[in-house]
């Protein structure tokens, strides 16, 4: 069996990278980091959008391009690679998945169009603080028309102009649609080890909102939702940890000592192996998690916790090791290792850390070896 992606999905993969290098490179994402006024580049955002990426995934009659998730994952892994300092991400893996898989026609209808055209840019609040969300402790409420409560951390919740709220209703939990530029609403940005990917803390006084699914049916729905952001989100990480390798061996094989590259010193090989090595692994898991994703197996809570697992793992220990080939100058600033780094600590716990994944894909297993 080929789990490869298909030509055409590597050619849109091609042409993603030609494009990200040129309107993308570093120096863009560096220009978010230095200036604290900015919260993701503009420029490079509305050429996303002009791309139409944000509807790569969104289907035909919601003015998407109706591809699928496997192009999605093509996509997300370029914008990793790039580290692509915009809200792509919380819109595309988030927002639009929510209202997908949960949104009633109507709220389908009016919402995704605006998604594809960039009009709405989407967040996700499920976080009150410390510790995985548990739909069973929230303090944010929605009483059936207006939601109340605080949530912090809010990825590009700065930036977007609606989010998707996990609040408590009732004796549950449900998913909520606000208008964050409405009435009741006050955000605060928040400063994070990644200042290139924007924070937020959102507050919540009676803003009016829309329930999206069922009520009550908020943590199944959290789940699921978590299960689709979790692949694409690997495939970002992998695109990262493949950008610190291709950085640390072109360094090993540039920089001299002692008359000869670096990269002929048995402790350099043993660094980019292990890399290659973490890296590959990624890869698999992360092949694994697009295949039950784009075929909505039922394997994909597993495949989920795996390739995110894999992912992270693979990512922390690139950027590490890519600064430590670099040597004394790889911790400076003038040198993009950091950039990498910080990207790969963030991205570890954004939608849940590594020990809420084990936790997730033990539960799996357990639930498969009991069927």
């Amino acid at each position: 069996m080929n789990f490869d992606f298909s030509e055409d999905q590597k050619f849109l993969a091609g042409e993603a990278r030609k494009f990200l290098s040129a309107q993308c490179t570093t120096a863009h994402v560096r220009e978010v980091l230095n200036d604290k006024a900015k919260s993701h580049h503009e420029g490079v955002w509305k050429q996303v959008v002009e791309m139409g990426w944000l509807g790569t995934a969104i289907p035909e009659e919601y003015g998407g391009l109706g591809l699928g998730m496997l192009e999605m994952c093509v996509i997300a892994e370029e914008m990793g690679r790039a580290l692509a300092p915009v809200p792509f991400a919380s819109t595309a893996y988030f927002f639009a998945e929510a209202l997908k898989i949960a949104g009633s026609e109507a709220q389908k209808s009016d919402i995704l169009p605006k998604v594809v055209s960039g009009e709405v840019v989407g967040c996700y609040a499920s976080s009150e603080g410390p510790g995985n969300p548990d739909p069973a402790k929230l303090s944010t409420s929605f009483d059936g028309s207006k939601v109340s409560g605080t949530k912090i951390p809010v990825t590009d919740g700065d930036i977007a102009t609606h989010a998707i709220v996990l609040a408590k209703e009732g004796a549950g939990a449900s998913l909520v649609l606000v208008d964050l530029n409405g009435p009741g609403v006050t955000r605060t940005p928040v400063e994070t080890l990644e200042p290139t990917r924007s924070h937020a803390e959102i507050k919540f006084d009676g803003a009016p909102g829309q329930r999206i699914g069922e009520a009550g049916a908020g943590g199944d729905l959290h789940d699921a939702l978590l299960n689709r952001a979790a692949v694409l989100l690997a495939f970002e990480q992998l695109g990262g940890a493949d950008r610190c390798l291709e950085m640390a061996t072109d360094f090993a094989k540039e920089r001299y000592a002692f008359g000869r590259p670096i990269g002929g010193n048995q402790a350099i090989k043993h660094k980019l192996a292990e890399m290659y090595v973490k890296n590959q692994v990624a890869r698999s898991n992360c092949y694994y998690g697009a295949w039950a994703l784009s075929t909505d197996a039922a394997e994909l809570p597993e495949a989920a916790a795996a390739s995110r697992l894999a992912a992270s793992e693979a990512y922390w220990f690139a950027s590490k090791e890519n600064i430590q080939t670099h040597g004394g100058m790889g911790f400076t600033w003038e040198v993009d290792c950091h950039l990498f780094y910080r990207r790969a600590k963030l991205l570890a716990v954004q939608a849940g850390s590594p020990k809420v994944w084990k936790e997730k894909l033990v539960s799996a297993l357990e639930r498969k070896n009991a069927a």
